[in-house]
């Protein structure tokens, strides 16, 4: 850490101040095996391992649909340390399991770390609606949203063990917000290396229809903290969303900034509005982009028979990661994730595509969007799955981005937009 700027330094190791303390829930929990994380929740929706018997468990599933509460009053109400968890990934006393996580900077590759997030925060949510009396759950949980994940450690040891502790700290009518953190032993000790806050919805035993959960009851003036703060992050999720881009006109602020930047490439000795020219230490960002494609193979399919979200997480995360990396010409650290939307599901044998765009830099920081669609070749039809939002910093200054169409400046803008949202939160 000595060796890097002070701006680096200072944010990766700032952590997420301002959000709620959870009370400690660790007392009679044995921590869980992360490798036992995936059969845990096989046995939860009784899916097989095989990829040829998938159809025949999905249709087994079609008799839970008489188990469905048909009111969320009718389901008892759950503690926030009902669904507490902890699952240890043990890097450093199994070695045996650690090529796995290990990155050609002997570090640990991050995407991993949110395939096990992922699959963390739906067993949580088993945890919080299971029934003692059904074997199998009728509910289909999958991740609807990755709110933030902010990091405060800017290298996660290869060869020290892992915690991962999380539970379910807001509940709607048929979603819940999981909150998780990371902790990595040092000196018999665990410190924090990141919070993570996902939305889990809650389906039919087909996954086609909303599904109500079990209701939660705040026991603390610390958990009734928590749980507010789940309301204002929803209510904040909806004001996002509602003054989107693709809704709404840029601010005036934002308008001047867009029209700035395009005076300052304009070229004065044509005196045209067509005859632009880069400023110094400037990329177009035309240039700032990379694009990558994934055949999605049965061995990627969730407990549902479709694409695992942590591993477009984990794919998504890898081609931005390589965005900043090409465009900063150094090794970029990952920041924080925020608003990762699941808007559609992706099936086995898709072709899934991604395109990774630096859309905004400001100093060392890289913001960069990874857009992910599926490929019809029978229809030659484009449906966007997912849009990731990543923010990197660098460890030296970074040239500006500078778009150059009015679509450009549209994801310039929606860029600044969640570089500044970040900046504020940590």
């Amino acid at each position: 850490m000595r060796k890097l700027p002070s701006v680096l330094a200072r944010t990766l190791t700032s952590g997420t101040s301002g959000s709620p303390v959870l009370p400690d829930m660790s007392e009679g929990h044995l921590p869980i095996h992360v490798n036992n994380v995936r059969s845990r929740l096989r046995d939860i929706v009784g899916a097989s391992t095989n990829w040829r018997d998938h159809v025949q468990a999905m249709q087994e599933r079609k008799a839970l649909h008489t188990l469905l509460a048909k009111r969320q009053e009718d389901l008892p109400p759950r503690r926030m340390k009902d669904s507490y968890l902890e699952v240890i990934l043990p890097l450093g006393s199994q070695p045996e399991i650690r090529e796995k996580y290990l990155n050609v900077h002997n570090s640990v590759r991050f995407g991993r770390i949110l395939e096990d997030l992922d699959s963390l925060g739906v067993l949580i949510c088993y945890t919080h609606t299971k029934q003692e009396m059904q074997p199998r759950s009728p509910l289909s949980i999958v991740t609807a949203l990755v709110d933030k994940i902010n990091l405060c450690k800017k290298i996660i040891y290869p060869d020290c063990d892992i915690k991962f502790t999380g539970n379910v700290s807001w509940v709607g009518r048929t979603s819940m917000e999981v909150k998780m953190h990371m902790l990595q032993l040092h000196d018999g000790d665990y410190s924090p290396v990141l919070d993570a806050t996902f939305v889990m919805v809650a389906r039919d035993p087909e996954n086609k229809r909303p599904a109500f959960v079990n209701p939660l009851v705040p026991e603390s003036p610390e958990e009734e903290a928590i749980f507010k703060q789940g309301e204002l992050n929803k209510l904040k999720r909806i004001d996002f969303s509602t003054a989107s881009l693709l809704k709404m006109a840029p601010t005036a602020e934002e308008r001047k900034i867009i029209h700035d930047i395009f005076l300052n490439t304009l070229d004065t000795r044509t005196v045209s509005f067509r005859s632009r020219k880069l400023p110094p230490n400037s990329v177009w960002m035309e240039d700032a982009k990379l694009k990558g494609l994934q055949i999605c193979h049965p061995q990627e399919r969730n407990i549902f028979n479709r694409i695992f979200g942590g591993f477009l997480m984990r794919k998504a995360f890898e081609l931005g990661w390589a965005t900043a990396c090409s465009y900063g010409s150094s090794r970029p650290f990952i920041v924080s994730v925020d608003d990762i939307m699941f808007q559609r599901p992706v099936e086995v044998g898709s072709l899934l595509l991604l395109s990774g765009q630096v859309c905004y830099t400001e100093k060392n920081y890289i913001q960069v969007r990874v857009h992910s669609e599926v490929y019809d070749a029978d229809t030659r039809e484009h449906q966007t799955t997912n849009i990731f939002h990543f923010t990197f910093i660098s460890e030296n200054e970074v040239p500006q981005v500078v778009p150059k169409t009015y679509g450009e400046s549209m994801l310039y803008l929606d860029g600044k937009r969640h570089f500044a949202a970040i900046m504020k939160d940590i």
